[in-house]
C-alpha cells in the first residue's frame, strides 16, 4: 500500500470514529440500534480512494534461440535426443559452454547408443542460423572440446530399479520443483511470458522467411502487463532488442517492430498507447556467442513462467527424465493444469520435493492463492502418482522430444504431453 493510501485510511478511520461517538436520537417506530454513518463530502472522497482490487504491473522476458545461453541449451538437448533415439534408457547430463569459436561439452552420459557429439553440435548451431564464416562463432568454424564421462555408479544404483535400496526407480537427485497454471490465457500460462515468447519467435520466423534479411539470430523481448487483481487488462510496455546487420538503420528496425511485429504478435492486446522500446542502446550488430559467453541452464525463468510462478532452481536442458529437475517440473505443471481445468481454482501452484534414490516424494503441496477451494484442490492433487517411474510412464518421456522444448518456453505448447 502506498504512503498516500495509508494516510487516506488513517483519515477515514478518524472520521468514522468521530461519527460513531455522535448520539443518534431515536424516532418513534424506528429501531434505536446504532446506525451506520452516512459519508458525505471529504469522508466519501476518502473512502473512494481505498481500492478493493489491487492494480499492478508485471514484467517477463524471453530470449531467442540465437541467444548465447539458448544456443547452449539447444546443443545440450540435441545431444540428449540423439541418445534417446538410440537408447531410451540413456542417462544424460550434458552441459554446454559457448564463447567465440569454442564449444565445450561437459557432463556424464551412460548409454548403449553411439553419438557423434561434434556433428550434433555443429548441426544444432547451423539450424539456429550461425553460418556466417566472417563471425567467430559459426557452425563450421567452431572448435568442439569434449569433457564427458559416464554417470557416477553411486547415483546410478539409486536411480536404477534393480539396485535401488527402495526396490524401484528413485529420484535422480534431491530437490524441489514447482508447476503453475492460471486461467488468464487459453494456454493456462501467465500473459507476460506468453507474449514475450511469441515476440522473439516471431522475430525468428521473419528472419527465416528472408523478408527481413537484416535480422540476426540473437534477440530478447520483454513485456509488461497491467493487472487488476488476477486479471490482465492491458499491455503497457514492449521491449525488443534484436541483433541486426550493420547496413540497416535503427529507424527501419523501429518501424518494423512498431508497425509489423508487435501488432501482429500482440493481436487484440495491441494498441498505439503501448510504450515500444527498440534496441535502446542504439545498435546491436555484435551478438551471439561471438560477443557473449553462453551456458546451459541460465534461462530457467524464461523456460518456465517468467517469474510469475516459483522455481525450484534446477535447469532442464541436457537432462534425461530420470532427473526430477526436469520430469518433476513437467509433472507439477501437468497437475497444476488439471486443478485449473477441473475448475477447482483460477490459478494453482504445485510443489514437490524429493530425496535422491527415493521414489516417493518427501512432500507435495498445492496453493490456489485464494482463487479456489484449497482443500478440494489438495485432495485432488494427492490422487496423482509423483514417483519418477510413474511420471515417466504417464507422460511418455523416454522419447527424443526435448529439442522441441528448448526454445520459447517448456510450457504452453499444446503438442507437449504435460500440456494435455
Amino acid at each position: 500500500m502506498s504512503l498516500s493510501q495509508t494516510r487516506d485510511l488513517a483519515a477515514l478511520s478518524n472520521a468514522l470514529k468521530s461519527r460513531k461517538d455522535d448520539k443518534i436520537m431515536p424516532t418513534s417506530g424506528i429501531s434505536t440500534a446504532p446506525q451506520q454513518p452516512v459519508l458525505t463530502g471529504t469522508d466519501a472522497e476518502l473512502r473512494h480512494t481505498v481500492k478493493t482490487t489491487p492494480s499492478f504491473t508485471f514484467t517477463s522476458e524471453s530470449v531467442s534461440e540465437g541467444h548465447p545461453d539458448k544456443v547452449c541449451d539447444t546443443i545440450s538437448d540435441a545431444i540428449l535426443d540423439a541418445y534417446l533415439a538410440q537408447d531410451p534408457r540413456s542417462r544424460v547430463a550434458c552441459e554446454t559452454l559457448c564463447k567465440e569459436d569454442v564449444v565445450v561439452l561437459a557432463g556424464e552420459i551412460t548409454s548403449t547408443g553411439t553419438v557423434d557429439h561434434e556433428a550434433v553440435a555443429r548441426e544444432a548451431i547451423r539450424q539456429i542460423g550461425y553460418t556466417d564464416p566472417s563471425e567467430k562463432f559459426n557452425a563450421d568454424g567452431v572448435n568442439v572440446i569434449q569433457v564427458l564421462t559416464t554417470q557416477s555408479p553411486e547415483i546410478s544404483q539409486g536411480v536404477t530399479a534393480d539396485t535401488s535400496l527402495v526396490g524401484e526407480q528413485g529420484a535422480g537427485d534431491q530437490g524441489i520443483m514447482f508447476g503453475y497454471a492460471t486461467d488468464e490465457t487459453p494456454e493456462l500460462m501467465p500473459l507476460p511470458i506468453l507474449l514475450s515468447h511469441r515476440l522473439v519467435a516471431g522475430l525468428a520466423d521473419d528472419r527465416r522467411t528472408g523478408n527481413y534479411p537484416w535480422i540476426r539470430p540473437d534477440s530478447k523481448s520483454q513485456v509488461s502487463v497491467v493487472y487488476e487483481g488476477n486479471t490482465p487488462i492491458a499491455v503497457s510496455t514492449v521491449l525488443i532488442s534484436t541483433q541486426h546487420s550493420a547496413d540497416v538503420s535503427r529507424e527501419e528496425i523501429i518501424e518494423y517492430v512498431q508497425g509489423t511485429l508487435a501488432p501482429r504478435i500482440l493481436g487484440d492486446w495491441w494498441n498505439r498507447d503501448i510504450q515500444v522500446l527498440v534496441n535502446p542502446t542504439g545498435s546491436f550488430v555484435w551478438g551471439g556467442p561471438s560477443a557473449d559467453a553462453g551456458l546451459t541452464g541460465r534461462k530457467i525463468i524464461v523456460d518456465t513462467y517468467g517469474g510469475y510462478g516459483r522455481h525450484g532452481g534446477g535447469a532442464f536442458s541436457g537432462k534425461d527424465p530420470s532427473k526430477v529437475d526436469r520430469s518433476g517440473a513437467y509433472f507439477t505443471r501437468y497437475v497444476a493444469r488439471q486443478v485449473v481445468k477441473e475448475g477447482l481454482a483460477k490459478k494453482a501452484e504445485v510443489q514437490v520435493g524429493y530425496a535422491i534414490g527415493v521414489a516417493q516424494p518427501v512432500s507435495v503441496k498445492v496453493d490456489t492463492f485464494g482463487t479456489g477451494d484449497e482443500r478440494a484442490a489438495e485432495a485432488f492433487v494427492r490422487q496423482f502418482d509423483f514417483r519418477p517411474a510413474a511420471i515417466i510412464e504417464q507422460l511418455d518421456l523416454l522419447r527424443p522430444i526435448y529439442r522441441s522444448t528448448t526454445n520459447y518456453g517448456h510450457f504452453g505448447k499444446a503438442y507437449l504431453p504435460w500440456e494435455a
